[in-house]
């Protein structure tokens, strides 16, 4: 049986200000670093991590590094698997035992929220209605102007989750993914199979966790939330 932790960051500055976020590479709120310590005795100190999957936001990979300030005597080395010079240069001869991978791909970056990246969700609300944000922010097929759907960030993040996460899974091992929300919520869409229409009133907390334990047929056996 292996476990699947699905971590969404901590806490951005732009969180905080009530901004779509996005694409945006924006560092985490100073006030909410003390979750490091906190995700790190939660998952850390009670499991073994094999591979850690994560985006090329900032604020993700800032979450993991501040994480293994704590209660781990390892430390993460950060890979790029997408195409180009940050995957052909950044090779090494083997992983030591003070290494712990973090796979790093844009194929787990945040939705992209297009016309409104950079808004204040107070003023969109405002000015395009609180039901029509709500169906922008959570539906699975109705895009922010310009921007991209549920379905569309599915569309990057199944493939690579077949690709790589559920092949680690199978081979039993434990396997953590700290991205951004829909990215998380779209892998959670695909384990559980949750449905288009439900899939709106699923939701994660910053710095929330969806531990779950899969069977090699990547069936979820169990799945536990905090």
């Amino acid at each position: 049986m292996a476990k699947l932790f699905l971590l969404r960051h901590i806490k951005s500055q732009w969180n905080e200000e009530n901004r779509f976020t996005g694409w945006m590479d924006v560092p985490l709120d100073e006030n909410e670093i003390y979750e490091a310590k906190v995700l790190a005795d939660k998952i850390f100190k009670r499991h073994k991590i094999d591979k850690i999957y994560c985006s090329t936001l900032f604020r993700n990979m800032d979450t993991i590094a501040r994480m293994f300030e704590f209660g781990n005597e390892k430390y993460p080395v950060f890979m790029h698997i997408d195409k180009g010079r940050m995957k052909k240069w950044g090779h090494f001869i083997d992983i030591s035992q003070q290494d712990v991978p973090v796979y790093v791909t844009e194929k787990l970056n945040e939705r992209y929220y297009g016309k409104l990246q950079g808004a204040n969700k107070d003023w969109a609300v405002r000015k395009y209605g609180k039901d029509k944000v709500k169906l922008w922010r959570r539906s699975f097929d109705i895009p922010p102007p310009k921007g991209e759907s549920l379905k569309d960030v599915l569309k990057r993040v199944s493939p690579f989750f077949k690709s790589y996460v559920q092949d680690d899974l199978r081979a039993g091992k434990n396997v953590l993914v700290v991205a951004s929300h829909n990215a998380l919520r779209a892998i959670a869409k695909q384990i559980e199979g949750i449905s288009d229409k439900k899939i709106i009133n699923f939701e994660i907390a910053y710095g929330g966790v969806l531990e779950y334990d899969i069977d090699k047929s990547l069936k979820v056996k169990s799945k536990d939330i905090y």
